[in-house]
């Protein structure tokens, strides 16, 4: 029986075409990926006025954890700035500080934001609390180097993309129930919310070649949970988890329709509003997962981030 999925975007479907599409990943495979270099972070600063600084700062056990800070050349009065703290995609499994990194550089263009991207620890070298952690411990350098970065404590936004948007939601939790550091708000692309990789979407976009499909989905789960007993699971680490939402935030969250994540993704944004809380959710029609970072020069990419960044700067200038 052939399964019934939501239509791609007819300009998403001619481009993607020319693009190379897998059903499954393994350990072999992962390692060919890993090879492959992010795009050059230097051509994206090219034709920016950016100051850029490379540090290190120590995770919870001690390990370095890179960072790379971007602020605009002519920044304005110090402390006045709001901070944009990236958390990369990659299925919990591969990708660096660099990868997306257009997507923040945009509201670093367009709001004057000093952005800070985190290499947190790839599964499966580092499993089960480890990424979320090491996200979290570069967050609370931000908050507590603020000053020195010209970010106005009261404006940081965290946000991520694919399993960076699931890591960004675990500081989100964390943050709150730790008390610290202050998020302003949290920007969720198209989020790894859940291993229980039970949704109708998962199925849906199972056993079909794709960007990011269902045995992917459910390979990059296992390589983070490592040992991990479904009862031993944090919420931290699969948000999904979480049992209370509320005291989070506001929240901006978009998927497509035609992704493995979509369901996942518009339940975590209806237990935000039952817990009294502020979110904002898009699910864009034919959009495949990270269509909008993979082709932005379609037109449902370049919607679904003007939209992205216009939530932004109303929530700022609020």
């Amino acid at each position: 029986m052939t399964t019934a999925r939501p239509a791609l975007d007819p300009e998403l479907r001619d481009l993607l075409t020319g693009m190379p599409l897998m059903s499954r990943l393994d350990t072999e495979v992962l390692g060919t990926l890993r090879r492959l270099p992010s795009p050059p972070v230097e051509t994206l600063l090219a034709h920016r006025q950016v100051d850029r600084r490379e540090i290190t700062v120590p995770a919870r056990d001690g390990v370095p954890l890179p960072l790379s800070v971007y602020r605009p050349a002519r920044a304005g009065r110090a402390g006045t700035a709001p901070c944009v703290y990236w958390i990369h995609g990659g299925g919990m499994v591969m990708g660096d500080r660099f990868s997306q990194i257009d997507i923040p550089l945009e509201w670093l263009d367009e709001f004057g934001a000093v952005v800070v991207s985190v290499d947190y620890r790839l599964a499966p070298e580092a499993t089960g609390t480890v990424p979320v952690d090491d996200c979290y411990q570069g967050l609370l350098w931000v908050a507590e180097h603020a000053t020195e970065l010209g970010v106005d404590p009261d404006r940081i936004i965290v946000a991520g993309a694919s399993a960076g948007g699931g890591l960004a939601a675990g500081v989100a939790l964390l943050a709150r129930d730790l008390g610290t550091p202050a998020i302003t708000a949290q920007v969720l692309i198209c989020p790894m919310l859940d291993h229980r990789n039970a949704t109708p979407s998962s199925r849906q976009y199972s056993g079909v070649p794709g960007v990011w499909t269902g045995e992917m989905n459910a390979f990059g789960w296992r390589a983070l949970l490592g040992d991990l007993t479904d009862d031993a699971i944090p919420a931290y680490v699969s948000p999904a988890l979480a049992g209370d939402l509320a005291g989070l935030p506001t929240t901006y969250i978009d998927t497509g329709s035609a992704e493995v994540f979509r369901d996942e993704d518009v339940d975590y944004a209806s237990r935000i509003w039952a817990a009294g809380g502020q979110a904002e959710l898009h699910v864009w029609a034919g959009g495949f997962h990270g269509f909008d970072a993979l082709f932005p020069q379609a037109r449902i990419s370049a919607t679904a981030r003007r939209t992205r960044t216009e939530w932004l700067a109303r929530h700022l200038a609020a």
